[in-house]
């Protein structure tokens, strides 16, 4: 086996270990060793091309296939130089006091985090789209939720330059989404931190890293990697697990030294999320501009969040309930059609975990809470309201049966959606937010204390959404990227502290 030694190792390069990585930069520039590994390849911007069997191959794990233990609910997280941050819309909020305080982390204070999230947002250009660049499919939900009574909130998002293509999750061809792969990572290469693409880390040993690297596929997007196909031992003083909530617990749980870890895999969490369409009666811009720029926050109200959004044909008509005219028609309407995409906060549940199989990879365990289906039932009877205040022809809403509700049935909403009609394994439901796994909180309940050091091994530090002691009551991007900020500056500190690494 290859041997490689470094001052820090970071496994991932999304929001949490680019921003690290960035946060580390003055070290590297010191003289200091920084290593990023990703698993995934770094694309580069021709093969952006924005076509959706191609894109979400390059981008996605398991092209977005990923599902839950029992296939009911499908995980979106992608696997690249960058990570999630390449295919998400940008959209840039920091968890709200009230979830800071409701995590009772010891030594993580919400004032801490809000100082911070002002650094991120001016570093990655988020603001608010203005009103000449909003597309029909934002205006409508915004026109629609203000008719039906709901106080509407604007995303600042972290674009420059955006044209107005509309593919964010798909990777944008144009380089306007100022993600980790724009902006942490290439200041971080700059400084003189490494970056080795392709390369999956397998498990954690004591003060190393064991790193497959392997070589592009015939045909497979992406530039070749930085080493030579193998396996390498690459030892380190301090160790930065960022490869988000399924990515870094599962490596714990695959590693030697879980055994020193108690409560790895307790306390995951999503938002699980049902997208929503209503045909207009003339083509309305959808798939041009920015997709996603408002949003209702119910999240104490009623335990839910929606959001304007804008998907591309395939997820759009598998999100869709059922087949046959009804399901045809709807697509056929494609250019006609407003989104809305609906998520239940969810809390932590004593079953819900993620785990291993044989092989190490990824299981998650996951099973929606009688209080999850009410809020998604709520959710989709309020996307409803929205849908015919905006004037829209006809709706399909997974929470109804049949699931079509033509404009003669916005007076009786209440009647035709219900929780009951929410059916893991017949309803399409996803979530990209994957958030637990590797919580902060005190040794006997919690992986991490509030600066993301694992409890009993000082060397070993967690960077990512698997964090959250609960879940975040919206998009989390930026609440990550704080979070990891807080790592880095820790690592900053201790890693003058830890002594040299032993050879053996």
């Amino acid at each position: 086996m290859n041997e490689r030694t470094y001052d820090v190792v970071i496994v991932g390069s999304g929001a949490g270990g680019g921003t690290v990585a960035q946060e580390l930069a003055p070290l590297a520039r010191q003289g200091q060793r920084i290593l990023v590994v990703e698993q995934g390849p770094r694309l580069r911007s021709f093969e952006f091309t924005g076509r959706e069997t191609d894109m979400s191959s390059a981008l996605y794990r398991d092209g977005g296939a990923f599902v839950t233990a029992d296939r009911s609910i499908s995980l979106a997280f992608a696997q690249l130089y960058g990570g999630s941050t390449v295919v998400c819309t940008g959209t840039s909020l920091l968890a709200t006091e009230r979830t800071v305080s409701d995590w009772h982390v010891p030594g993580l204070a919400w004032s801490d985090l809000e100082w911070r999230s002002r650094k991120y947002l001016e570093q990655n250009s988020a603001h608010l789209i203005p009103p000449e660049d909003i597309n029909d499919n934002n205006r409508l939900f915004a026109d629609g939720a203000r008719a039906a009574g709901f106080s509407v909130e604007q995303f600042p998002v972290n674009v420059s330059g955006c044209r107005g293509s509309s593919l964010c999750n798909l990777g944008c061809p144009n380089g306007a989404k100022q993600g980790t792969h724009v902006v942490q990572l290439p200041a971080a290469e700059r400084a003189g931190v490494e970056v080795v693409t392709r390369a999956e880390a397998v498990r954690v040993e004591e003060r190393a890293v064991v790193v497959r690297v392997r070589q592009a596929l015939p045909g497979e997007k992406g530039a070749p990697g930085e080493w030579e196909p193998g396996e390498y031992r690459v030892r380190a003083r301090i160790i930065v697990l960022a490869g988000g909530a399924a990515g870094t617990t599962a490596l714990l749980l695959r590693s030697p030294i879980s055994r020193r870890i108690p409560h790895i895999g307790t306390g995951f969490t999503c938002h699980p999320s049902l997208i929503m369409v209503a045909e207009h009666d003339a083509p309305i811009t959808n798939d041009v501009g920015h997709p996603k720029s408002f949003y209702v926050d119910h999240a104490d109200a009623g335990g839910y969040v929606l959001e304007s959004c804008m998907y591309p044909p395939f997820v759009v008509a598998r999100s869709l309930t059922g087949f046959g005219a009804d399901h045809s028609r709807m697509m056929h309407a494609f250019p006609r059609l407003q989104m809305i995409l609906a998520f239940a906060c969810d809390r932590t549940t004593a079953n819900n975990r993620i785990a291993v199989d044989d092989a190490g990879e990824p299981v998650v365990h996951y099973k929606l809470t009688p209080e999850v289906t009410q809020s998604l039932a709520a959710a989709t009877r309020a996307a409803a309201r929205i849908f015919f205040a905006a004037g829209a022809r006809r709706a399909h809403v997974p929470a109804a049966d049949p699931p079509l509700l033509e404009r003669a049935d916005a007076a009786r909403l209440d009647t035709r959606i219900d929780a009951s009609h929410v059916v893991p394994g017949t309803t399409s439901i996803s979530s990209a937010h994957l958030m637990g796994g590797c919580a902060m909180g005190p040794p006997h309940q919690a992986v991490t204390d509030a600066w993301g050091r694992v409890h009993g091994i000082p060397w070993l530090r967690v960077a990512d959404a698997s964090l959250f002691p609960d879940a975040a009551r919206i998009n989390p991007y930026v609440t990550v990227m704080v979070l990891a900020d807080r790592v880095g500056e820790a690592v900053r500190t201790d890693v003058g502290v830890l002594g040299a690494i032993t050879a053996r």
